[in-house]
């Protein structure tokens, strides 16, 4: 076993704190490397807080980790010590199923091993997350990082970034498309990075005016404060999709009537308790409701090598790991911009 180090919550709810613990060893198809960053999602509040479900403790939450490969095993034919290196938000699927085998690991019918509460597939241990100092993960779970980017700013694109490229390009979102952003936060900021550089003329909707300025910077056509009437009553029947980024409670009904005949609202926030959705809501107007989950392991190959191509990174601040409960309530609040960013070299 390799002993390591990272921050874990022991119980639901407790301040994260520093804790030793073992990975496995580097078998004859893994990749083991050093993390040296690992973004701060939402998710992993949620899941510290058994907000979704109950979790596994002592929990090491983390899954947008980037590093520098320093062992791999005998089968390994795709990295080599010295690459960079990253993992995203699950590390194993049964690669067989029909899912699987469609490169959608994100969809596994026998439900994909998360990169960190979760367990091993022969349920042996289980998995942690990036908040430490180093991880193993079978080759095809690694994903290769181009060094043409900011490291730091690459690690939200294996959740935040794939979250929202996924939709995207499943509904095809592009030129002569309207796309409202729903929320201007950690994945907000990336779908509009996402929606331009696709081609569609993007609106970012969001309850906070002072956002305004960030959205134009970030290259959005419009924005519509939601709080504001006449802005919301002008806004419907406008967008071919909405791509709803909210974690929180919010009513989607509303958003629902922003929607052009035959709109999609798809949602890829996970908001702890469920919209209440009316059938009118849908019924005039054709409309459709979707989700979308992350994305798969080709697909975010394909997304980060996009990103490398046309410049595209999330905007983050840096933190040092002992200041992780402040992220955290300061990501409550929505004071982020737009994502915090561990250097695990402070651990």
């Amino acid at each position: 076993m390799i002993a390591t180090k990272g921050f874990a919550a022991q119980t639901p709810g407790v301040d994260l704190e520093a804790w030793g613990f073992e990975r496995r060893e580097v078998g004859p198809s893994d990749v083991q490397f050093d993390i040296l960053f690992c973004g701060v999602c939402h998710s992993d509040l949620h899941q510290v807080n058994n907000d979704w479900f109950p979790g596994i403790f002592p929990m090491v939450p983390g899954h947008e980790i980037v590093g520098r490969v320093v062992k791999v095993g005998n089968n390994v034919k795709n990295f080599k010590v010295g690459d960079l290196a990253g993992t995203g938000c699950m590390v194993d699927s049964c690669q067989t199923c029909e899912n699987c085998k469609k490169d959608l690991e994100q969809y596994c019918l026998e439900g994909n091993t998360g990169t960190y509460n979760s367990m091993e597939r022969d349920g042996s241990s289980p998995t942690y997350g990036g908040y430490s100092k180093t991880i193993v993960v079978r080759e095809e779970f690694v994903l290769h990082i181009s060094d043409k980017l900011d490291l730091a700013a690459v690690a939200p694109l294996l959740c935040a970034g794939i979250t929202t490229y996924s939709p995207l390009r499943h509904w095809k979102v592009g030129k002569g498309h309207k796309l409202a952003v729903l929320g201007l936060g950690g994945l907000g900021h990336m779908a509009v990075k996402f929606g331009v550089a696709f081609g569609a003329e993007v609106t970012v909707l969001s309850t906070s005016p002072d956002k305004e300025e960030d959205a134009k910077k970030l290259g959005a056509h419009h924005f519509v404060v939601t709080k504001d009437a006449a802005q919301l009553k002008a806004a419907r029947g406008s967008f071919d999709f909405i791509l709803d980024t909210v974690s929180a409670e919010h009513d989607i009904n509303m958003y629902l009537g922003l929607l052009k005949t035959d709109g999609v609202h798809i949602c890829v926030g996970a908001p702890p308790k469920p919209a209440a959705i009316s059938a009118f809501s849908l019924l005039g107007g054709r409309k459709s409701l979707a989700g979308s989950g992350i994305g798969g392991i080709a697909e975010t190959q394909e997304m980060l090598d996009f990103c490398a191509e046309h410049n595209i990174v999330s905007e983050i601040e840096m933190i040092d790991i002992k200041d992780i409960q402040t992220a955290y309530e300061r990501m409550v609040k929505g004071d982020v911009r737009y994502r915090f960013v561990i250097d695990l070299a402070t651990l």
